[in-house]
């Protein structure tokens, strides 16, 4: 049976070096949700090209084909972001659990904790890539075309 922790100060020790995981956590979370949000935006626009009709024109098609190809490359690339950045989630949440285990149990686990900590900020660095990655081809394909301003946007200015 486990021996309970020496006094109230372990366990606020505990807690103490839980924070920062917890902070680390909730900044995930709000990551992820704007991930979410772009995720959302890409399947939208990608169920938009795909349920309008297209003209018979091979350069519009092959046009709304070329953004489907760059929407379905975007998905991919948030949905790994997405993944990696919960992986780290969780891990930090181990590490949590882990900090009062250690307490609790006075169990050695400082190296436990410490890899998977490492292992928590890689799977942030790799989620931090792959939504660079997805960002800079969002910007690299979403390039407008400024026209003229027609004679009649003129008149109405004047």
């Amino acid at each position: 049976m486990a021996t309970p922790p020496d006094s109230l100060s372990d366990i606020a020790r505990a807690i103490q070096l839980a924070l920062a995981p917890a902070f680390l956590v909730s900044g995930i979370v709000g990551l992820l949700n704007v991930m979410a949000g772009r995720l959302a935006r890409i399947v939208d626009r990608g169920r938009g090209l795909t349920e309008r009709p297209v003209a018979v024109e091979s350069s519009e098609r092959d046009s709304v084909h070329r953004e489907l190809q760059s929407l379905e490359r975007r998905r991919h690339l948030t949905g790994v972001a997405m993944t990696a950045a919960t992986i780290a989630a969780l891990l930090l949440c181990v590490v949590i659990a882990l900090l009062f285990v250690e307490v609790i149990l006075h169990a050695p686990l400082n190296w436990l904790i410490g890899t998977l900590f490492t292992a928590s900020t890689i799977a942030l660095i790799v989620s931090l890539i792959f939504f660079l990655r997805e960002v800079h081809l969002a910007m690299r394909t979403g390039r407008f075309k400024l026209l003229a301003p027609s004679k009649n946007a003129q008149d109405n200015a004047a």
